[in-house]
């Protein structure tokens, strides 16, 4: 099959094919006389696992480790294992940063009703407040005197 055939049977797009292929995660097609490349269900399949990882949200470097073990070198299935921890770990950090800066904005959020007539706007004056002042230092803003820095 050519390039966007395969492609559409993998939902992923062609650029994604050559991407996927300059870094090594595809194996190489073979060449037809016309030079196009031949895509075979082996290329199907090993973009069909790569989609699957991006859709975990692994990086590109952990996916290059999970397809050379899936390639076949027995016994270091423990990094397998290793690959998917440290990927989960990943994960709960950002889910603390995420819920960390959910907070910060839900604070700010209460800051300014929306419906304000004739009054400065409590978010904006925030943002403003701390774009301006370094953490610590004997700052004046709202989220210095609140402790939040």
């Amino acid at each position: 099959m050519r390039i966007g055939e395969l492609a559409g049977r993998a939902g992923v797009t062609v650029e994604a094919v050559r991407f996927y292929e300059a870094r090594g995660l595809m194996p190489e097609p073979e060449r037809l006389p016309n030079n196009y490349r031949d895509y075979t269900a082996k290329h199907l399949a090993r973009l069909h696992f790569i989609h699957h990882c991006r859709l975990l949200g692994m990086s590109l470097d952990e996916i290059a480790r999970l397809t050379q073990l899936a390639a076949g070198k027995a016994g270091d299935f423990a990094v397998v294992h290793e690959t998917v921890r440290a990927h989960i770990v990943a994960i709960e950090a950002r889910i603390a940063e995420l819920t960390a800066l959910k907070e910060k904005l839900l604070a700010l959020e209460c800051r300014c009703s929306g419906n304000h007539e004739g009054q400065s706007c409590g978010i904006l004056e925030e943002l403003e407040s701390e774009a301006r002042c370094p953490a610590g230092g004997g700052c004046t803003c709202e989220a210095c005197k609140r402790g939040q820095r």
